[in-house]
C-alpha cells in the first residue's frame, strides 16, 4: 500500500464531525408570525436530537354497509391504500360486511411521487380478480399536518365512490389521513413503504422495540451439614457431597473428607436467577462410591420464591430441610416408591439483593446498581441518543443478483435495550429515532451495534450478521452539550480489519445534580457487598457467563425477539478468550504507561550529563532551595501538577473516544493470529495447525517465564543482603549499615541530602563509564535460581 493510500485509510478509521439539521421544523403554521417554521434555541419536543422525517399517515379504522356479492351473497372485504407506485393492504375478513382493521400505513414524504392518495375497498375472490367495491380519493395538498403534542386526528366516515368518481355507491369507510413525523405515536406499529416487500411473520421483525433485561439475583446456597444420610450399601459409611442445580447451572461441594453419616461442608454455592423465578433449586446428597461412580442418597426440590431476600451483610437464618429418598430394597415390595424422610440437610439460602449482577464485561459496565430497588439512589442525569443514520454500509447478502443490507441498530445501557426499525435494502439507512435513559453513574458505557436482519422471510433464516459496534463512555462527555459525530463501524474478521460503514449519532448527557455527580467520584464503583463479601475471580467469570445466557434467553422470547447472537455481541461474551493480538495490544498499553517515567528518566540523565548546562544549573538552584526549605517539596509537586493540568486543558479531547485500530493492533495483526482468535473453543482446526500454534504459544510463554524469573532473582538478591547466604556479602552490608547509622546520626539530614544530590548531579568529567559500586555489589549477591532444576 502506498503512503497516500495508507494515510487515506487511517482517516477512514477516525471519528468525523457532522452537522445534521436536528430538531423540528414545521411547515403550514407553527409559531404565529414565525414565517411558517418553528424556530427556537431548544426545541420543546423529545425528538430534538434527530433529523425530522415527514410521513403521510393513513389510519384505516373500519367499514360499514358494504354490499355483498350478488352471486355468493357474502363479502370478504379488505382495504388497499395506493400512493403512486406504493400499495399497502389490510388483512381480509371472510363474510363480514362491517369489518374493523385499525391499521396505519406510513408513506415517506421523500418517496411520494403522486398528488393523489387513493383508498380502495375490495372484495377478495378465491378465483379470478378481486371485485371493486368503491374508493375514496384525497388531494395531497389538502391533507392536514399534525403537530405534536396535539391529540390524534379523529377519523371520519367517507362514502365510497365508483370507478369514475361520478357518483356515490353503497358503503362507508372510516379513515384518518394526516402528515406527521417519526415522533407520531402511530409510527412504530405502522406499515412502512420502506418495508413493502416484507411479508408474513417478517413484518414483526422489522419494527422498532424497547426491551428490558430481566431482573437478575445472585442465589447464595450455604450448604452447612446433613444428618442421617443412608447409602445403598449400609455396610459402608458414605463419603458424601452435595450437588445443586438451578436451571442449567450445576455446582458441587467438596467431598466430605471423613466417611460419616453426618457430613459437614459449610460451603457457599452461588447461582444466577431471574425474575419471574421459573427454575427451582434441585439439591441431591450423593455418595462418592468410586472415582467414576456416584449414588444419590437423598434429594429435595425447592422453589426460589420461598427464600428470603438479603439487603445487607447480616446473616440470614439457617433451616433444616427433610430429604426425599426412594427405596430400592428387594424386600420392600410395593413400598419402594413411597417417599421416606429418613435424613435431612441444613441450609442457609438467600437471594442477594445488595450485589449488582454482572452480565457484561467489567470494562464496559453500563449499570452498577444493586438488584434490590430499595437500595437505588436518585438518578444524576439523563442520556439522550439520536440514532440518525448509517453511511456506506457493505452489502451483507445477495438478493436477485445484487448486494443488499437490511440494517437495524441496537443500543444497550443499563437494563434498557432499544432496537430501531429495519430499513430494507439500503446501504445508507436513515432511522432518525431518539431514545432516553436515566443515568445513575457517569462512569458507565453505552454500547450501540448495527446488524443485518436475516429473518425477514418469516421465522427461518440464519443468524443476524454483525456490521459494527460503538462504545461511548459517559464520563468523557461534557454535560448539556450535543455531540454529533459519524463513528466508523469496524469489524475484525479472519481476513483482517474491515470498515463496514459509518454510524451517525447525536448524543447529549444532561446533568440533573452536579453535587451528586461529584459525590459519586468518591464512592466505590460497585455496591459495597462486592467489597465486604467479594467473589473469587473464577466465580465472577462463571456467574457473568450464566447471567449472559439468561439475558439472551429471556430477550429471545420477546416479540420481535432480540436474538442470542445480537445479545452476545453487545455483551462481549467472548472478551475473555485468548488472543495473541489482544495480548500484544495490552503489553504495549503497559509500555505506554511507563513512557512518561522513561521520558523523565531520560531528561534527568541529560541533566546529570550536563547536555544543557543552563537547565542543569537551574536544577541545581531548585535543588538548593528545596534542601534549605524542605517544607516546599510537596507544595511544589502539587503546584507543578496543577500547572500541567491547566496547560493541558487547551489541548483536551474535543471528541468522544472511538475504536482505535492502532491501539488494538488490528491493522498489523498476522492472518494466522486472527484465524486463531476466531477459532471455536474447543478448537476445530487441523492437528498440524494446532501444533504450530502450541509451539508459538510456548515460545511466547518462554519469554514471559524468563522475565518473571529475572524479577524473582532481583527480589531474592535483595533478601540475601541479610540472610547470610553469602557470609562475606552480608558481613560487608551489615558493617556498612552500622557506619551509615552512625554517620546519619551525627550528620544533619540536610547536609547528607545536599551531598547525595551534588554527587548525583556531578559533571561527566567526574563520572566513570563502569557500573557503580552498589550495582556491582548487588549483582554479585546469590539468588535461589541456583536451586532450580
Amino acid at each position: 500500500m502506498n503512503p497516500a493510500a495508507a494515510a487515506n485509510q487511517k482517516e477512514e478509521f477516525k471519528l468525523k464531525d457532522t452537522k445534521p439539521q436536528l430538531g423540528e421544523r414545521w411547515p403550514h403554521g407553527g409559531i404565529r408570525g414565525g414565517g411558517g417554521w418553528i424556530s427556537s434555541e431548544r426545541a420543546t419536543s423529545t425528538y430534538d436530537l434527530v433529523e425530522q422525517m415527514f410521513y403521510l399517515y393513513v389510519r384505516v379504522v373500519k367499514a360499514k354497509d358494504l354490499p355483498t356479492n350478488p352471486v355468493t351473497g357474502t363479502i370478504d372485504p379488505y382495504v388497499e391504500v395506493k400512493l403512486g407506485n406504493y400499495k399497502g393492504k389490510t388483512q381480509h375478513f371472510e363474510k363480514k360486511p362491517n369489518p374493523e382493521w385499525h391499521q396505519v400505513f406510513a408513506f415517506s414524504k421523500e418517496k411520494i411521487q403522486s398528488s393523489i392518495l387513493e383508498v380502495f375497498v375490495r372484495d377478495r375472490e378465491m378465483v379470478g380478480r378481486d371485485d371493486y367495491i368503491g374508493r375514496v380519493i384525497f388531494d395531497m395538498n389538502e391533507v392536514p399536518t399534525r403537530v405534536p403534542p396535539d391529540s390524534p386526528l379523529a377519523p371520519q366516515w367517507y362514502r365510497l365512490e365508483d370507478r369514475r368518481g361520478e357518483s356515490k355507491v353503497r358503503g362507508e369507510v372510516m379513515l384518518a389521513v394526516w402528515m406527521g413525523t417519526q415522533a407520531d405515536e402511530a409510527f412504530p406499529d405502522a406499515w412502512h413503504t420502506d418495508a413493502s416487500s416484507v411479508q408474513g411473520e417478517g413484518v414483526f421483525n422489522i419494527r422498532s422495540k424497547v426491551y428490558v433485561s430481566p431482573k437478575l439475583w445472585y442465589l447464595r446456597v450455604n450448604v452447612i451439614e446433613a444428618q442421617d444420610v443412608e447409602p445403598h450399601d449400609k455396610s459402608q459409611l458414605p463419603q458424601a457431597f452435595v450437588k445443586a442445580q438451578v436451571g442449567n447451572q450445576i455446582l458441587k461441594t467438596k467431598v466430605c473428607p471423613q466417611k460419616t453419616l453426618n457430613p459437614m461442608w459449610n460451603e457457599d454455592l452461588i447461582f444466577v436467577a431471574a425474575e419471574p423465578f421459573e427454575e427451582q433449586l434441585y439439591l441431591t446428597v450423593e455418595n462418592k462410591v468410586t472415582s467414576a461412580k456416584d449414588e444419590v442418597m437423598g434429594r429435595i426440590i425447592l422453589p426460589l420464591h420461598i427464600f428470603g431476600r438479603r439487603l445487607d451483610h447480616r446473616a440470614v437464618h439457617s433451616k433444616w430441610f427433610n430429604l426425599e429418598k426412594f427405596g430400592f430394597g428387594a424386600l420392600e415390595g410395593d413400598k419402594r416408591h413411597e417417599l421416606k424422610f429418613s435424613s435431612r440437610i441444613h441450609l442457609r439460602v438467600c437471594l442477594e439483593g445488595a450485589y449488582h449482577v454482572l452480565d457484561e464485561s467489567t470494562m464496559y459496565l453500563s449499570d452498577q446498581r444493586p438488584t434490590a430497588r430499595e437500595l437505588w439512589k436518585n438518578p444524576i442525569g439523563i442520556l439522550e441518543v439520536g440514532i440518525l443514520s448509517a453511511q456506506g454500509l457493505q452489502p451483507m447478502k445477495n438478493k436477485e443478483g445484487k448486494g443488499s443490507t437490511d440494517a437495524y441498530c441496537v443500543a444497550k445501557y443499563g437494563q434498557k435495550w432499544v432496537r430501531t426499525r429495519t430499513i430494507i435494502e439500503s446501504l445508507n439507512p436513515k432511522w432518525n429515532e431518539q431514545y432516553t435513559w436515566e443515568v445513575y453513574d457517569p462512569c458507565t458505557v453505552i454500547t450501540l451495534g448495527v446488524f443485518d436482519n436475516n429473518h425477514l422471510g418469516g421465522s427461518g433464516g440464519k443468524n443476524d450478521s454483525r456490521i459494527g459496534k460503538v462504545r461511548i463512555r459517559l464520563s468523557t462527555l461534557e454535560t448539556d452539550k450535543i455531540y454529533t459525530h459519524s463513528y466508523p463501524l469496524l469489524v475484525l474478521q479472519p481476513s483482517g480489519l474491515k470498515k463496514m460503514g459509518e454510524l451517525q449519532l447525536a448524543v447529549r448527557f444532561t446533568c440533573l445534580s452536579l453535587a451528586n455527580m461529584i459525590y459519586l467520584y468518591s464512592h466505590p464503583l460497585l455496591p459495597k457487598m462486592h467489597y465486604l463479601h467479594p467473589f473469587t475471580v473464577n466465580q465472577l467469570d462463571s456467574l457473568r457467563y450464566q447471567a449472559m445466557n439468561i439475558v439472551a434467553v429471556r430477550l429471545g422470547r420477546a416479540e420481535p425477539p432480540l436474538r442470542k447472537e445480537v445479545v452476545e455481541y453487545m455483551l462481549d461474551v467472548d472478551s475473555h478468550m485468548w488472543s495473541m493480538r489482544r495480548s500484544k495490544a495490552n503489553f504495549f498499553r503497559i509500555v505506554s504507561l511507563f513512557s512518561g517515567v522513561i521520558a523523565m528518566s531520560k531528561w534527568l540523565g541529560e541533566v546529570c550529563q550536563w547536555k544543557n548546562p543552563i537547565t542543569t544549573i537551574l536544577v541545581h538552584v531548585l535543588f538548593f532551595i528545596l534542601i534549605c526549605y524542605p517544607e516546599l517539596i510537596l507544595p511544589t509537586m502539587f503546584l507543578y501538577m496543577f500547572l500541567i493540568g491547566v496547560w493541558n486543558y487547551r489541548y483536551r479531547p474535543r471528541h468522544p473516544p472511538h475504536m482505535d485500530t492502532k491501539l488494538s493492533w488490528a491493522e498489523v495483526a498476522h492472518p494466522d493470529e486472527l484465524d486463531e482468535e476466531f477459532d471455536t473453543f474447543p478448537t476445530s482446526k487441523a492437528q498440524d495447525v494446532i501444533r504450530m500454534r502450541y509451539d508459538r504459544l510456548r515460545s511466547v510463554a518462554g519469554r514471559i517465564q524468563t522475565v518473571v524469573g529475572d524479577m524473582a532473582t532481583q527480589g531474592e538478591r535483595f533478601l540475601a543482603l541479610l540472610s547470610w547466604r553469602d557470609p562475606r556479602a552480608t558481613s560487608l552490608f551489615v558493617l556498612f549499615c552500622l557506619v551509615a547509622a552512625v554517620a546519619l546520626y551525627v550528620t544533619p539530614f540536610k547536609i547528607m541530602a545536599l551531598v547525595a544530590g551534588l554527587y548525583w548531579l556531578r559533571h561527566p568529567r567526574f563520572r566513570s563509564k563502569l557500573p557503580s559500586v552498589p550495582s556491582n555489589f548487588f549483582r554479585r549477591l546469590p539468588s535461589r535460581a541456583d536451586s532450580m532444576l
